[in-house]
């Protein structure tokens, strides 16, 4: 069974910093581009960030760039989400997902992806 587990989400101040983890089981990491998403109450899921199969491309959006880093290691069949500087506006339900693709081109379109983890809250309050 195909299966994407994230982890690491939390309560925290803003100018502070959480990791993300997503875990894949049943499948390896290793040939799909992996996204994170997230949605916040009553608005769209949006795309964040994505990595490439060989971990050589990297997107963000606008609002996380300079801030957020993507990151994986195949050998731990593993994706994480560095957030640096968090936000209040960060707080939000971060999905990863796996696409059906190598590559990122478009990352952000949720029928991309074949396979989506439960989500973790990461909640950004003082």
């Amino acid at each position: 069974q195909l299966q994407l587990v994230e982890s690491g989400g939390g309560l925290v101040q803003p100018g502070g910093s959480l990791r993300l983890s997503c875990a894949a089981s049943g499948f390896t990491l290793d040939y799909y581009a992996i996204g994170w998403f997230r949605q916040a109450p009553g608005k769209e899921r949006e795309g964040v960030s994505c990595i490439s199969s060989s971990g050589g491309t990297t997107n963000y959006a606008d609002s996380v760039k300079g801030r957020f880093i993507i990151s994986r290691d195949n050998a731990k069949n593993t994706v994480y989400l560095q957030m640096n500087r968090l936000k209040p506006e960060d707080t939000a339900v971060y999905y990863c997902a796996a696409t059906k693709n190598s590559g990122c081109s478009g990352y952000a379109t949720v029928s991309l992806y074949h396979s989506w983890g439960q989500g973790t809250q990461v909640t950004v309050s003082s």
